[in-house]
């Protein structure tokens, strides 16, 4: 009878894990890291809930989720000996934190079978025409990952045989985390999410980028954990066959893009894709503070980084105004901004974070790397009434409509009255709003 240690890393889920199926006896096993405990306390409270939903789930199907604490390989390892087994299966996965425990799990003569799961095409799945290991322009990867052929749905276990005796191990208590409002981790509630949203999925096209509605899906942090396929994902927006669908899609397709990037490219969170114009950054402490404080005089960029703080989320829209504030107007290194944002992020994960800081930055797959973006106009275009940013600055509460974007230009008796500083001292010169 095989027996088969499933390590699950990026996959918190039962329905269509093909770690679950293909073999007579399944222990599912998770690992905690000591070493990544301290990166997010945000993200560690959300996989703290998701393994507690894993466990109940695989309860109900006559398993359970073992639960060990420290090296993953060294722990791997050992439960492996202590059950007789040969072969662990893990899902494929691309940074180095992933590439060398897949290397050291081979050098433990460990059988080490990869699955698929943590994207709807593995890496390298589609290649460019001209040769390369990787796209580096999203339009051609998109028409191909569209094109392509899908694996099919892994089909959910009635039931799992693990062998018997084996001790679970508790789970340690739930961590705090640092944002008040942070949504809460786990299959179920990823699910739930999804069937809620899926009705709405028409109008994403044209509100995705509307600050306030915020009618994007939210589940990136459940595609972050693999608490949702990202394959039953696409394929449920696929058969909703609308603009919104499509639209939909071509962000799952950017996800699985900066998969496929980081893998030819894995030192994507400390080196320039495009060295050339990574260079002459500005490192100034106090207006790298302002803009993590969400208190740099510029409404929309203080909104976008006061939801990240409360939150462990923030808009799309808002990610690329404040990340091109820092960037390209502040003048700081694209690294500090990744940094905070890992910090924070729920969904914050190596590929999709440092890709995008990338490409914010000019440094990575952007075939204008040096586009500006004017935050004011942006505010005015994406938040015209100003909803947002009363929502997460209510230090400007009582401004009324898109005044509340220029404070600066109210009226003297009133900017007095305000509690809100004015825009950081490089930037006071509204020439520079003007001129992007």
């Amino acid at each position: 009878m095989s027996v088969r240690i499933a390590l699950f890393t990026r996959d918190l889920r039962i329905h269509d894990n093909p770690l679950l199926s293909g073999a007579d006896e399944v222990v599912p096993l998770f690992v905690l890291d000591p070493r990544l405990a301290g990166l997010s306390a945000n993200r560690q409270r959300f996989l703290h809930q998701s393994l507690a939903d894993l466990r109940g789930s695989l309860r109900e199907l006559g398993a359970d989720l073992v639960i060990r604490s420290g090296d993953p390989v060294a722990e791997t390892s050992r439960l492996a000996r202590e059950i007789d087994a040969t072969t662990v299966m893990v899902a494929g996965d691309v940074t180095d934190y992933a590439q060398r425990r897949e290397r050291r799990l081979r050098d433990e003569r460990l059988h080490v079978e990869i699955a698929p799961g943590v994207t709807v095409l593995p890496p390298g799945a589609v290649k460019p025409a001209g040769g390369g290991a990787s796209y580096r322009v999203f339009t051609p990867y998109f028409k191909s990952w569209e094109r392509a052929e899908w694996r099919q749905v892994s089909g959910t276990p009635r039931k799992i045989a693990m062998p018997e005796g084996i001790a679970p191990g508790r789970l340690p208590e739930m961590p705090a985390g640092e944002s008040p409002d942070a949504i809460p981790g786990g299959e179920t509630e990823a699910r739930r999410r999804l069937r809620a949203w899926l009705p709405k999925i028409s109008r994403y096209e044209d509100e995705h980028d509307d600050l306030a509605a915020d009618n994007t899906s939210r589940l990136s942090a459940y595609l972050r954990f693999g608490c949702l396929s990202p394959l039953e994902l696409a394929l449920a927006v696929k058969a909703a066959d609308s603009p919104g669908a499509h639209a939909y899609l071509r962000q799952l397709a950017w996800r699985d893009f900066y998969y496929q990037v980081t893998a030819a490219f894995p030192k994507i969170s400390t080196r320039a894709m495009r060295p050339s114009a990574d260079g002459d950054w500005r490192y100034d402490d106090d207006a790298l503070e302002h803009w993590r404080d969400g208190l740099t005089g510029v409404p929309v960029v203080d909104a976008g980084m006061r939801q990240l703080r409360a939150e462990g989320w923030m808009h799309n829209r808002a990610r690329l105004i404040t990340a091109a504030f820092l960037t390209k107007h502040l003048g700081l290194d694209w690294r500090l901004g990744l940094d905070w944002f890992f910090r924070w992020l729920i969904d914050g994960d190596v590929p999709n974070n440092s890709g995008n800081w990338q490409w914010t930055a000019g440094t990575g797959n952007d075939t204008r790397p040096y586009r500006r973006f004017n935050p004011i106009r942006q505010a005015q275009r994406f938040d015209p009434d100003g909803v947002y940013v009363r929502r997460y600055v209510p230090e400007l509460k009582d401004v009324d409509g898109a005044a509340v974007h220029q404070p600066w230009r109210l009226p003297e008796p009133v900017r007095r009255g305000l509690d809100y500083p004015g825009p950081l001292e490089s930037h006071r010169d509204e020439a520079v709003w003007l001129r992007d």
